[in-house]
């Protein structure tokens, strides 16, 4: 049954996306953007704070959805300047939240380096998916991220379950094999040569995807590990329940957060 809600979840979201990547504006794409950022940006203080509200007070979280937010209109407006503005301003504000409450609770800079990291790993990340938007091809380089990405995942966890012997990472994910990761690179790299050929038709382009595929694959896995990594670290199975069978919207994002970057890297310098 959970698998089941997985896959009629993706059926229903995708459309919904891919109509939003070919018809709709930057501005829509932002919109977008700055919804999952916020939710995902939720859960994380849930899973790095837990449920202690002294330490995810409120007005860290205003804080945090704020910036989320800026940071996406900075990308909607092309603008890196307003990027590393937003991100000096959210440390500014920091200073001020920490210099406020260090009296009462001297660990708050542990508390303002957690809040960072998450600004840095997700807003940040997703805020490239409109920069993306804005290149020559750049709605098909994302479609194509994204079919590359779910490859990884959909390769990896039928080549894990049909022929995983050997542990990934037991301490983080006891169930991730050897095998799944090597079947989800395998089938990431397959798919991003076939869909770069249907979508740009250059067999030169298609060849230099292959180790952008590559990458993609090997980031994307680590970004799972890396969530799961958080989520063992403060006991919790799933980072929300908004995605049915998909868990939270950390849970399904997590790979395309660690690939966003190295994509638009490589699109810039390589290709």
């Amino acid at each position: 049954m959970q698998h089941l809600k997985r896959w009629l979840t993706a059926i229903i979201l995708g459309p919904l996306v891919l109509w939003i990547l070919i018809k709709g504006s930057t501005l829509l794409l932002a919109a977008l953007v700055s919804a999952v950022a916020i939710a995902a940006v939720r859960e994380y203080l849930r899973i790095i704070f837990g449920n202690d509200d002294r330490v995810a007070s409120h007005a860290l979280k205003i804080i945090s959805y704020a910036v989320s937010m800026a940071l996406v209109i900075g990308a909607c407006l092309g603008s890196w300047q307003l990027l590393f503005l937003v991100l000096a301003l959210n440390l500014l504000i920091l200073s001020a939240f920490a210099l406020s409450i260090f009296p009462t609770d001297p660990g708050v800079f542990d508390v303002i380096a957690k809040q960072v990291m998450g600004i840095v790993y997700i807003p940040v990340s997703l805020s490239l998916l409109v920069f993306l938007k804005e290149l020559d091809g750049g709605t098909l380089w994302i479609i194509w991220l994204l079919i590359v990405i779910f490859a990884n995942d959909t390769g990896a966890f039928y080549t894990g379950t049909f022929f995983g012997k050997h542990k990934l990472a037991p301490n983080i994910s006891p169930n991730k094999t050897i095998e799944g990761s090597l079947g989800g690179i395998a089938l990431s790299m397959v798919l991003g040569f076939v869909f770069s050929m249907v979508f740009f038709d250059s067999l030169s382009l298609a060849l230099l995807t292959i180790p952008c595929s590559f990458l993609l694959a090997v980031a994307g896995q680590m970004g799972d590990l890396f969530e799961s990594a958080m989520k063992r670290a403060s006991c919790i199975k799933d980072s929300g329940r908004i995605l049915p069978g998909h868990g939270g919207m950390l849970d399904r994002i997590d790979g395309l957060l660690l690939a966003v970057p190295v994509l638009y890297i490589y699109l810039v310098l390589v290709i």
